[in-house]
């Protein structure tokens, strides 16, 4: 009996994933391996290699179910399917509940925001409060060196202070417009005697490269906002891709009815005894 046509796209889609598993899987084992590799890298291999061996292992299930009709592999492949999409679901309706809250605050008379923990979702403030996080994202953000490009900068106050900038580096690259400080240059501030200011990140802000404002709630806040708007961005993604995972689940459910009903067939056939 020829294949179906449900069969013939679940192994289609399965091969093409398999084909992807192998180099994020690879990828994976390279970033936890390497041996001049950051801390940040080392934290990211965990996640990617569980990716890419789940994809492995499915897009085996899959393929071998669909194409040699093996019942049971197509029926542990649904049912990955099926976990993927409530996890999924659960995780982009979670993203969109943690992330409605918080932005930036505008400054007057500069192009950048500020941003303060306490406008973000409580979760999220627990997640960057935590000592062990955030000792391993300041890790992170050093190893990235996400005040580079501004410490390499020499802009005047007036070029300073119409610059875009991001919320990790309005965060962790300055001290907060509260403090009164007076720009030197680049990363470099100097600190006013007579400042009266309560802000508890005016007394954190260092102008040694290694120290700066990632001890400061206003790095923190950066971090959170920088959270959110990725996360947004992949609860929107994860949305698409859901459509797409439900359209391969249903064809899938396709392909393991044609197993079914060829397995009864051959089972009847060979019960007549097959050839006359």
């Amino acid at each position: 009996m020829a294949f179906r046509l449900s069969n013939n796209l679940i192994g289609i889609l399965n091969a093409v994933t398999f084909l992807l598993s192998v180099p994020i899987l690879g990828a994976g084992i390279w970033l936890g391996t390497r041996a001049d590799g950051t801390e940040c890298e080392r934290y990211l291999s965990a996640p990617v290699i569980a990716l890419g061996a789940f994809l492995l292992v499915v897009s085996v299930a899959g393929l071998v179910g669909a194409c040699c009709r093996v019942t049971w592999l197509l029926w542990t492949y649904l049912l990955a399917m099926f976990v993927l999409i409530v996890v999924l679901l659960c995780f982009t309706v979670f993203a969109f509940v943690v992330t409605n809250r918080g932005a930036g605050e505008a400054v007057s008379g500069r192009g950048y925001k500020e941003y303060r923990l306490g406008d973000y979702s409580n979760w999220l403030q627990k997640r960057v409060e935590s000592t062990k996080n955030w000792n391993r994202i300041r890790s992170c953000l050093q190893d990235a060196k996400v005040c580079k490009s501004l410490q390499e900068k020499n802009e005047t106050w007036a070029q300073f202070m119409s610059s875009d900038l991001s919320p990790i580096e309005s965060g962790c690259c300055k001290p907060p417009t509260s403090c009164g400080y007076t720009y030197v240059g680049g990363t470099e501030w100097s600190k006013t005697p007579a400042g009266n200011s309560t802000d508890p990140d005016c007394g954190a802000w260092s102008n040694d490269a290694t120290g700066l404002c990632y001890g400061c709630q206003s790095c923190k806040a950066g971090v959170v906002a920088t959270f959110k708007r990725d996360w947004k961005r992949v609860a929107v993604v994860n949305i698409v891709f859901l459509v797409f995972i439900v359209i391969v689940y249903s064809v899938g459910c396709c392909a393991f009815r044609n197993n079914r009903r060829d397995n009864a067939y051959r089972g009847g056939w060979k019960g007549r005894g097959g050839y006359a």
